[in-house]
């Protein structure tokens, strides 16, 4: 051989591109700048980064719900449950099975390995309750399909409440304060990630399909159950998640703190941002957690207005807040029933005569 075809390139069809899908890099992005925002989280005041803390996980458990209510066309009213769930089985984890069976892992960067696995723990276990109560379920369809998955999350918050070895209807207190801004956003973004690419992607279609027409889309061969399962299962899993997040960053949790409202404040995230609208979704989170907040602070100012001296004084607004908040969220549905991002003209989705 001559030595000059020793080294000789390969044709451009065996030639191996490694190019990491955009995707990727932006998950990889956020996961780093969560880092960076965690390490920087101890110049924060404690109530903000609490507030911080909070809409990621409110993120998250939107962006779950988003793919089983927005992009499936279903309507669940359990999304609750399934975080209780996943918070009781992280906490059971890391304040039981931990100090029984890996004490090691309690301390030092071994909490860096028991606190994702007690998050992964959670998920699964909510992602099994997703499976036990969609499998019999989801042939079911609107309102029957919402009151079965509200009767689930009662199910689950009465459960709780009569395990004593939980804590019972007191609940569990003194969870280890593993929640950190890095784990909330990472996760935040892994979620997104998730349900973005499942959606894009030509398997996540048959999500689409069963949100236009499910009868079209089972007369095409689609298995229409079994995508509804899906969605229910990943929703869930990442409900667990955001459950563990919740319950290790408050250090205590009680059945009443996934209730039924809870559930409905997240469907409104949902509504709100748009159904379907990832980036609206996400928007409406981060709002729907700032606005209490926002009115909390408001009713500590004082305003001078003329031919109103009653009201010069706002600190009324903290006994009335939530319903200021409850009217406002009212206003928003009547004025934008599609969703406040949600930009697609409404009479062009009507019929025309």
């Amino acid at each position: 051989m001559h030595p000059r075809n020793a080294f000789r390139i390969p044709h451009p069809a065996f030639r191996i591109a490694f190019v990491i899908p955009r995707s990727q890099i932006v998950l990889i992005s956020a996961i780093a700048l969560a880092g960076v925002v965690s390490a920087c989280s101890s110049r924060l005041d404690p109530y903000f980064a609490l507030i911080i803390s909070n809409i990621g996980i409110n993120v998250i458990l939107a962006v779950s719900l988003n793919l089983i209510n927005g992009y499936t066309g279903q309507f669940s009213l359990g999304h609750a449950g399934f975080m209780a769930v996943g918070a009781y089985t992280a906490a059971a984890i890391t304040m039981f099975g931990a100090p029984k069976f890996t004490p090691s892992l309690m301390q030092g960067a071994g909490v860096h390995v028991l606190f994702p696995i007690a998050l992964v723990g959670g998920g699964l276990a909510a992602a099994l309750a997703g499976v036990l109560v969609g499998a019999p379920s989801l042939r079911l369809k609107g309102d029957y399909l919402a009151i079965v998955t509200l009767g689930f999350g009662e199910i689950i918050r009465v459960l709780f409440r009569n395990v004593d070895s939980l804590g019972g209807a007191l609940g569990l207190n003194g969870i280890p304060a593993y929640t950190n801004l890095f784990w909330v956003y990472a996760f935040a973004a892994l979620t997104v990630y998730v349900v973005v690419s499942m959606v894009n992607s030509t398997y996540g279609r048959g999500f689409l399909a069963v949100h236009d027409d499910e009868i079209a889309a089972e007369a095409m061969g689609i298995n229409t159950t079994r995508y509804k399962i899906t969605a229910f299962v990943v929703g869930a899993f990442f409900a667990g998640v955001a459950g563990g997040l919740y319950g290790h960053s408050i250090l205590t949790i009680a059945p009443t703190g996934f209730d039924f409202m809870r559930s409905i404040e997240i469907v409104v995230m949902v509504i709100l941002g748009g159904m379907g609208n990832t980036t609206g979704v996400i928007i409406a989170a981060v709002l729907l957690t700032l606005l209490p907040e926002g009115l909390r602070m408001l009713a500590g100012v004082r305003v001078d207005l003329p031919f109103a001296a009653p009201f010069n004084n706002l600190k009324w607004i903290a006994d009335t807040r939530m319903i200021i908040y409850s009217l406002l969220v009212i206003v928003l549905m009547l004025a934008r029933p599609q969703g406040l991002f949600n930009w697609a003209n409404r009479s062009a989705t009507k019929p025309k005569i």
